[in-house]
């Protein structure tokens, strides 16, 4: 018997070019093997699977649960981001290889020659009771714990030094845009839309989430931050640095959290306190303080932009004490009014004059720009819905959600195991950019460095990559670098 025909069709407008589909290991997403050499050299879902509690019967298990997680992981840093692609990315022979536990070809030549070795990746049912596993409160935990430790570790070990003297935590929230009726899924009047509203603290410096938590849509800004920030804080001060900083935009500062800022006691430390900048929302008191800074200086204005800082005291009404405000007033020629916002601080004017802060506050930017990174480039989707079956034996179903389900956990997992994706994606970026000596930005490096084509060839137990010449002196300079990174060693079994 003949093989059968690979011919899958011909072009009309050059009948010269033929379409064939050919049994060869080919991938676009070659960059997934460094993604998995960094993921071992920082031990990031190494650490994560250690600490999770896998449910299932480990006698019939075909998919360890490391696979089953750096799978979905690798998965979302390289831009898949829906659960339905991993059907598609089963066969992927460069995924296959960096997710695998197994040592050699054997991730490739599958059922070959072992009956237990399944010939692909898992499928998107399971990688769905995945998320349904990390939903259990134990997991939860895991994640985020483990979210802390990769940022943690990635500023150690990207930076080759200890505890850096300082660290500046930036705080902010955002949308995550929901399509359907997921549990927590809200329409919220600021942004326009059905969404979740999650707090985010990023490490500045790195880019890297320090950590991250799920809220429903019609949630206040500032809702449950103190809770959220300082044992955030607290483990930054114990893994990171010596005295960390606190970064947001206005609506952060409550009374609750500032006292809790100010009252912050260090063990075996008489400093007192957390320092912080925030800028501050306008109203009818900070205004009429404003109002006689507001004056251009006498004279011809120059044809440049000037910028004037003016010390106030101010306390809000929910606020236990006078605080430190910083009145920035920029004079623009090309403007007819003065542009003024206002500068919450704990720092002194000798610690700090106003253009530092301002400076300092401006800095605030990166995070602006890595959390549209994450948002553009990872594209986070939460869809986390039960189901009610039409007909269960001839008869409809009592209940709408599925028996001991949470949805509202499940998302919290999915978006902790997007956030994994980033930092390991980020991570990426600046060993990328450390190897190369220029800055690149998220999307461009994945869509360079990562989502490259690359042709696989097995020979004698050994697996080549056979790659583009364009970007093989790219990939030759990011390995010496990961060649740098000194690997952590696997825990030690009990």
């Amino acid at each position: 018997m003949g093989e059968a025909d690979p011919t899958v069709g011909r072009l009309s407008f050059n009948p010269s070019i033929r379409v064939e589909g050919r049994p060869e290991r080919l991938t676009a997403d070659a960059g997934a093997v460094l993604l998995r050499e960094l993921d071992e050299r920082l031990g990031s879902t190494r650490r994560l699977t250690s600490a999770l509690i896998d449910p299932r019967r480990q006698e019939l298990i075909t998919h360890p649960l490391g696979e089953l997680v750096r799978s979905r992981i690798y998965a979302m840093a390289l831009g898949h981001r829906a659960q339905d692609d991993q059907d598609r990315l089963r066969g992927d022979p460069a995924l296959r290889l960096a997710v695998s536990e197994r040592s050699g070809d054997a991730a490739l030549r599958g059922q070959e020659e072992r009956s237990r070795i399944p010939d692909g990746l898992a499928s998107q049912p399971t990688q769905s009771r995945l998320v349904e596993a990390l939903s259990a409160h134990g997991n939860l935990s895991a994640l985020h714990n483990s979210l802390f430790a990769s940022a943690a570790q990635g500023h150690r070990a990207l930076r080759r030094s200890a505890r850096a003297r300082r660290a500046t935590i930036d705080v902010d929230s955002f949308p995550v845009s929901a399509h359907g009726s997921q549990s927590g899924a809200e329409y919220c009047g600021h942004y326009h839309e059905q969404c979740f509203h999650p707090l985010v603290a990023m490490l500045a410096g790195t880019g890297d989430w320090l950590d991250i938590a799920l809220r429903p849509g019609r949630t206040h800004t500032a809702l449950g931050l103190e809770e959220f920030l300082l044992p955030v804080i607290e483990r930054c001060e114990r893994e990171i640095c010596q005295v960390a900083r606190v970064r947001a935009d206005a609506g952060m500062p409550s009374g609750h959290l500032l006292a809790a800022l100010d009252g912050y006691e260090r063990s075996g430390n008489k400093r007192r306190g957390i320092p912080y900048v925030f800028r501050l929302s306008g109203n009818k008191v900070l205004k009429r303080m404003a109002a006689p800074l507001l004056k251009r200086p006498p004279g011809r204005p120059p044809a440049h932009e000037r910028t004037f800082f003016h010390e106030l005291r101010y306390k809000a009404g929910t606020w236990d004490r006078e605080r430190r405000v910083v009145l920035v007033v920029i004079d623009r020629p090309w403007e007819l009014f003065l542009h003024h916002f206002f500068l919450l601080t704990s720092d002194s004017e000798q610690e700090c004059d106003g253009a530092a802060l301002l400076e300092d506050y401006r800095d605030r930017g990166t995070m602006e720009a890595h959390l549209g990174d994450f948002k553009d480039v990872l594209r986070p989707a939460l869809s986390s819905t039960s189901r009610m079956k039409s007909h269960v034996g001839g008869k409809k179903p009592r209940v709408a959600r599925a028996e001991g389900r949470d949805d509202y956990a499940a998302n919290d997992a999915n978006l902790l195991l997007f956030a994994m994706a980033y930092n390991l994606a980020n991570a990426m970026r600046r060993v990328t950019a450390a190897a190369t000596g220029t800055s690149w930005r998220l999307r461009r490096m994945r869509d360079t460095l990562l989502r490259t084509p690359a042709r696989l060839l097995l020979h004698a137990r050994r697996v080549t990559f056979v790659l583009r010449a364009e970007v093989t002196a790219l990939w030759a300079r990011v390995m010496r670098r990961l060649e740098r990174l000194l690997p952590i060693p696997p825990p030690q079994s009990a």
